[in-house]
Order: structure tokens, then C-alpha cells, then sequence
């Protein structure tokens, strides 16, 4: 079954992105959640734009999902270059079950590789040729400007037993209806390969754990 991947936590509005209610509501309801990584005086921090004192400190997500340990995807987007050896100890510190870092650098890439960290690596109309892909355990697929890909480009990726998490339109400030249609109406959402990065999980859920 799709996994629900809520985009900067389950949030309400939108002063709750990358925050402490929006984590613990997205976890409480068992969807993944997918965030933002920076250092700020050698430590990581929880944030999108360039931190600051004030940004979440790493501890609190630990503590997070350490109260509710549920077996959901944790997408670790990775904002700043040379993070490797803090990310492996937080992954370690929370005990994530399903994670995996993507959006790095291309060369930093490697570093997370050879750590053995689950890699992501990036699909779109921009980037049509996913780098080190025979290396990473999955794909993120992204649509910037309108759904460029098929049922092909999907099925050869999972063929490959790669992952394939699809970025929701509304990320992009595009209706989501077409797209969630055409990932039902493609049998895609009954695939446990498959996830789904959108900013209405629990619509999410509805429509594709609901009736077929």
C-alpha cells in the first residue's frame, strides 16, 4: 500500500510547517514525515531557510519519535553539504526504522553511500537522468512544472526494486486531484514501493486507503 509522506510534518497551516505539533500530528496518525536539515554551530537543526537560535534543535524531533516509534518513512532533506557524520548520529540517537536523506549535493552524495545511509536520488523534468542511481535506494520523483513522466518511467524504476516517492502537485502549487487519480487509476497506490509527499495526508489517506 502507498506510504503517506506528510510534507514538513501534518500541518494545519501554514505557520506549522517544521514544527513540534506538526511532527507529533503526522506521527500520531502514522504518516511519514519529510523535513529540512542544517548545521548552525555544529549541531543539526530542523530548518528549510538558513537557521538561526531559534531553529528546532535535534533532540526534540528525537524525543518526538521516540514517543511515537511507528515504522513510517522519514525523508531527511538534506540542506548543507558535509552533514554526514551528524545525520548518521541522529538516525542512530531516534532509531528511525524507514529512513533516507535526498536532495544533497552530487558529490556529497557519495559520502552518505558509503556510510550506508538509505540515499534518495533525484528524478524530474530538470534532472532526467537520476545520478548514481544503481548506488541509491530509491527515487524521488518531482514534477515542477506539470506531471512530465508515465506508468513507464515509474514501472522500470521499481523494476530495479528502486523506491519511488512522488512529489504531490500542490507542493508545486498545482491541483493534486489529477495526479492522485492517475496514480489510482494506474494501480501505483497498491505498490509498498511507491510513497507519496503531499501537503494534505489525511486526504491522502482517505482517497487511497478508502473503497476502490
Amino acid at each position: 500500500m502507498l506510504n503517506i509522506i506528510a510534507h514538513r510534518g501534518y500541518w494545519l497551516n501554514a505557520s506549522e510547517k517544521n514544527t513540534t505539533i506538526a511532527f507529533s500530528r503526522a506521527l500520531q496518525h502514522g504518516f511519514g514525515i519529510e523535513t529540512d536539515f542544517r548545521d548552525f554551530d555544529g549541531a543539526l537543526v530542523v530548518s528549510h531557510d538558513p537557521p538561526s537560535s531559534s531553529s528546532m534543535k535535534i533532540s526534540e524531533l528525537v524525543r518526538l519519535y521516540q514517543s511515537n516509534p511507528v515504522n513510517v518513512h522519514m525523508a531527511l532533506n538534506i540542506k548543507s553539504d558535509g552533514l554526514h557524520d551528524l545525520v548518521i548520529d541522529l538516525i542512530q540517537q531516534a532509531k528511525f526504522k524507514n529512513a533516507f536523506v535526498f536532495d544533497m549535493a552530487v558529490p556529497d552524495m557519495h559520502g552518505y553511500i558509503n556510510n550506508k545511509i538509505p540515499v534518495f536520488t533525484l528524478l524530474s523534468e530538470c534532472e532526467r537522468y537520476p545520478v548514481l542511481l544503481e548506488s541509491c535506494n530509491g527515487v524521488w520523483l518531482d514534477a515542477f512544472r506539470s506531471e512530465w513522466y508515465d506508468k513507464e518511467i515509474i514501472t522500470n524504476l521499481l523494476n530495479q526494486n528502486k523506491q519511488v516517492a512522488i512529489v504531490s502537485s500542490e507542493l508545486h502549487g498545482r491541483p493534486y486531484e489529477s495526479l492522485w487519480n492517475w496514480i489510482k487509476d494506474n494501480h501505483l497506490h497498491q505498490n509498498p514501493l511507491v510513497s507519496i509527499c503531499t501537503d494534505f495526508p489525511l486526504q491522502a489517506k482517505e482517497f487511497f486507503y478508502g473503497q476502490d
